[in-house]
């Protein structure tokens, strides 16, 4: 009796469904039971839990499982991870067959700490379990290796190809380190030293792929507040369509402007005022 039951969530990930789990997170493939039938078929059970479209946070359930009380146990373990009304329910109930307590073992598969698993994989075939994705900490690595040991009975075997990576704002500030985009003054047109930094900044945000990116333009306090906000959401507007132009999701991108309002320095110095004018990258899920 083999199994085959699959769990998969969407961000970029490869091959299955191409896809990566909600909050930059985790497609997971449960391979559950592949049994022969009475009549001599193979047929598996499979579930396949998908992020929906871009942009919309929710998490398809899909495939077929044994029996309806598996069904609406995974479905709800899912609504109580991720939100009911993230979770999409097209789990199908059909005549498959599963290992002996195989829902119970997934349900304590699918535990919040799973979230901090970006593009990532987790499958469980037969009695084998491989976990594969993106941690920002190696004592998340560990952590998460020693939690699925534990939620599984001896005859379980783990493995896994968790990488450690660094944290996407991190990696994201990295790449701005610390430089302001420059425009011609009073303008949102960029100047070429401007262009080249965003130019940077789409390769890091492609290689990222978070979902969301904030950004907020800042000016000085120089000239009046309303023109000075305007000038910042027009500035942060000239730095989205570059980074659309050089490949960045546009639906991941949001523009703000705060003129004046979030100084960084002092705007009594040319140098501080230099500092406030600035394009700020705010990563969220």
């Amino acid at each position: 009796m083999r199994g085959m039951s699959e769990m998969n969530g969407m961000r970029g990930m490869s091959p299955l469904t191409g896809g990566t789990w909600a909050g930059r997170a985790l497609r997971v493939l449960a391979v559950a039971a592949m049994a022969q039938l009475c009549t001599g078929r193979a047929s598996a059970a499979e579930a396949v839990v998908a992020q929906g479209a871009a942009g919309v946070p929710a998490v398809v359930v899909s495939g077929t499982v044994g029996d309806e009380a598996t069904r609406v146990a995974l479905v709800a373990r899912l609504r109580e991870i991720y939100g009911a009304d993230r979770v999409v329910d097209q789990l199908a109930v059909g005549p498959v067959v599963a290992p002996p307590h195989w829902a119970q073992h997934v349900g304590q598969l699918l535990s919040p700490s799973l979230r901090q698993v970006r593009h990532g994989q987790l499958r469980v075939q037969g009695q084998t379990v491989l976990l594969q994705g993106e941690v920002d900490q190696e004592a998340q690595r560990q952590q998460l290796v020693a939690d699925m040991a534990q939620a599984l009975n001896p005859s379980y075997s783990v493995r896994h190809g968790l990488r450690v990576v660094a944290a996407a704002q991190s990696t994201v500030d990295q790449a701005l380190a610390n430089r302001s985009i420059e425009f011609e003054p009073g303008s949102a047109v960029l100047r070429p030293a401007g262009v080249l930094i965003v130019h940077e900044m789409a390769q890091a945000l492609r290689q990222v792929r978070a979902p969301r990116v904030a950004l907020i333009g800042h000016t000085d306090a120089l000239g009046g507040r309303a023109a000075n906000v305007s000038l910042s959401l027009a500035r942060a507007q000239a730095v989205r369509d570059l980074l659309v132009a050089r490949g960045v999701p546009a639906d991941s991108l949001s523009v703000s402007g705060m003129g004046p309002d979030q100084p960084v320095a002092s705007n009594a110095s040319e140098a501080g005022r230099a500092r406030n004018r600035r394009i700020e990258f705010r990563v969220g899920s």
